[in-house]
């Protein structure tokens, strides 16, 4: 077995240290600087080359025998035979022809990189140049990809490749100063001299201005020119070939279950029923004898808006430091990275959601963040700001994030993996534990919990309305109006997020129910036993797992929970 074991790690470091490789922007993220001069290969071989690279480490993985291998060990081995097998049954569908969506695409992902990056020494900011330098490179491979989409209908829908067409144009003009890219020529660390910092700065500057800017003119140009006249019309998957086994695919990846669209479906109007009684019972608590006219009143109320991009960022703060006083009440373990919470990027805040969670750096140089979206305060409700503090920050994906980044007894492919079901189920359950420690005092903050949670709920519907039942977009926007109070600017960038990133939405709901029933089912078996700390530990104690395999592992802890309280137990 020894032998194994050790092969079974040899492969494992093997494999990741390629992962980093063909993946550079990762290793930055993850502050490893081997490989800060480069971007990630888009071209068609190497693409093609990666595919096969995945078939051999998948023979090779499989010619382990995990027999009798410790249970982390074998965990490991399960989860990486998994991964590639799944990366490989979903190699048919060449998702990689269509890179480019308002939400995430990759004109997006090369911009948003900058402010991620750790830069301390002269040769940091020289891989950084060297970086810029082959970023058209990167755009002109982007291209190629796109075109080759196009000669097999796979488009995404014109609808939001509008919208790209305005975001790179928006990276491509105005002064090279306000760049995203220009953004570490602001800032130098000590000990690099006043002579390097200017020099460093007008070069900088310099390849904003002749390559980066000009490199996303061109792309803007061939969105609009070629690529947004030949955007599919259908929002949905099914339009495209092989559309329903697209979507399949694509949810049992997501919610790492076997539910199928229609069940989803159903779910989801099952649990928008649930949670709209409890939104009628707060709205009679404040004197409203029908959902319907609460609704109204938080629509039309001025109050329920915030006033200033500061008092969003207030209010995000305050809330995380009421919670974070309160960890140790929930969690044995806590993590040790900090977690700071910042403004949207100005170039991607009008199509971003209402906050998002970065990870930080596992050495520590950079801490999490949680980026809150300020675009047109005025429009935006502060109601549900409370609950998206809990979900973004702690206890929800900083905490599970920093805890995972932190198990140093797994595999570096585990401390940094990220099942959507898992990862968004427990941000979501994170929420609800808010409401256990007493907070949501205001009864229209306790809404915006419920109204968050709709907002999954709801996203059961629409995303399997999409691209499952043919829904069109007028469909769910009307869906959104009628089942919650969302602001509008929320309800148009929720609708899109849907048609750009397929089946994501469904994560949440499905992971968040997940793990209610397991803690349930944990609370019934060992009834005075039973520690919510304890449960918490274990929920984050193997890093992201799919439900299957956590399911598998809180029935583990239960059993043995028993056994140490059974007579004779130890």
């Amino acid at each position: 077995m020894e032998q194994r074991r050790k092969a079974l790690a040899a492969l494992l470091a093997e494999h990741w240290e390629y992962t980093l490789r063909v993946s550079p922007e990762l290793a930055s993220i993850l502050a490893d600087r081997r490989y800060n001069d480069q971007w990630t290969d888009l071209s068609s071989a190497a693409i093609q080359k990666r595919i096969a690279d995945t078939r051999t480490f998948l023979q090779r993985f499989e010619a382990i025998d995990p027999t009798d291998l410790p249970e982390q060990e074998a965990l490991s081995h399960r989860l990486m035979l998994r991964d590639l097998r799944q990366s490989l049954d979903n190699v048919r569908f060449e998702d990689w022809l269509m890179p480019v969506n308002q939400f995430g695409g990759v004109h997006l992902g090369i911009a948003s990189l900058p402010p991620m990056l750790a830069f301390g020494t002269v040769k940091d900011y020289e891989d950084y140049l060297a970086r810029l330098d082959k970023l058209p490179l990167v755009l002109e491979q982007v291209t190629a990809l796109m075109r080759e989409g196009m000669a097999k209908k796979l488009m995404p829908p014109r609808i939001l490749l509008v919208q790209c067409v305005e975001q790179a144009a928006a990276l491509a003009r105005g002064k090279p100063e306000r760049s995203p890219f220009y953004g570490p020529a602001k800032r130098f660390a000590k000990g690099i001299s006043r002579a390097e910092q200017a020099r460093l700065r007008g070069q900088i500057l310099a390849a904003v201005r002749g390559k980066v800017q000009p490199a996303y003119a061109a792309f803007a140009t061939f969105l609009q020119d070629t690529y947004v006249p030949q955007g599919r019309e259908d929002p949905g998957l099914w339009a495209l070939p092989d559309g329903a086994e697209r979507y399949a695919a694509r949810v049992k990846e997501v919610t790492t279950t076997n539910l199928s669209p229609v069940q989803i479906h159903e779910l989801g109007r099952a649990e928008v029923a649930r949670i709209e009684d409890e939104q009628a019972e707060i709205g009679k608590k404040l004197g409203f004898a029908t959902l319907e006219a609460f609704r109204k009143h938080v629509r039309s109320n001025r109050k329920l808006r915030s006033k200033s991009a500061g008092e969003i960022l207030a209010r995000y703060r305050k809330h995380t430091a009421q919670m974070a006083s309160k960890l140790p009440e929930l969690f044995g373990r806590l993590p040790k990275q900090r977690m700071e919470i910042q403004k949207t990027e100005a170039f991607r805040e009008k199509q971003a959601a209402g906050a998002e969670y970065q990870q930080g750096a596992p050495d520590g140089s950079r801490p999490g963040m949680v980026r809150v979206n300020t675009y047109q305060p005025q429009t935006r409700l502060w109601i549900d700001m409370e609950s998206t503090a809990y979900h973004e920050g702690v206890p929800g994906h900083h905490l599970q994030n920093a805890i995972q980044q932190e198990l140093t007894e797994l595999p570096p492919f585990r401390q940094q993996a990220n099942y959507v079901a898992y990862g968004e189920g427990w941000a979501l359950y994170s929420e609800r534990l808010g409401k256990e420690l007493g907070f949501y005092q205001d009864p229209y903050s306790d809404y915006g919990r419920l109204q968050d949670e709709m907002l999954r709920a709801i996203r059961l519907v629409v995303d399997t309305g999409f691209h499952a039942k043919k829904w069109q977009r007028d469909k769910v926007v009307q869906f959104f109006r009628e089942h919650s109070t969302i602001d509008e600017v929320s309800i148009q960038a929720e609708t899109d997020r849907y048609i750009a990133i397929p089946g994501q939405a469904l994560g949440y709901k499905v992971g968040q129910l997940t793990i209610l029933r397991l803690r349930e089912q944990a609370q019934r078996e060992l009834g005075k036993a039973f520690d919510l700390r304890a449960f918490h530990d274990t929920i984050l104690g193997a890093g992201a797992l799919p439900l299957e395999i956590l399911e598998e592992r809180i029935a583990a802890w239960i059993a043995a929970q028993q056994a140490a309280t059974a007579p004779g137990g130890d």
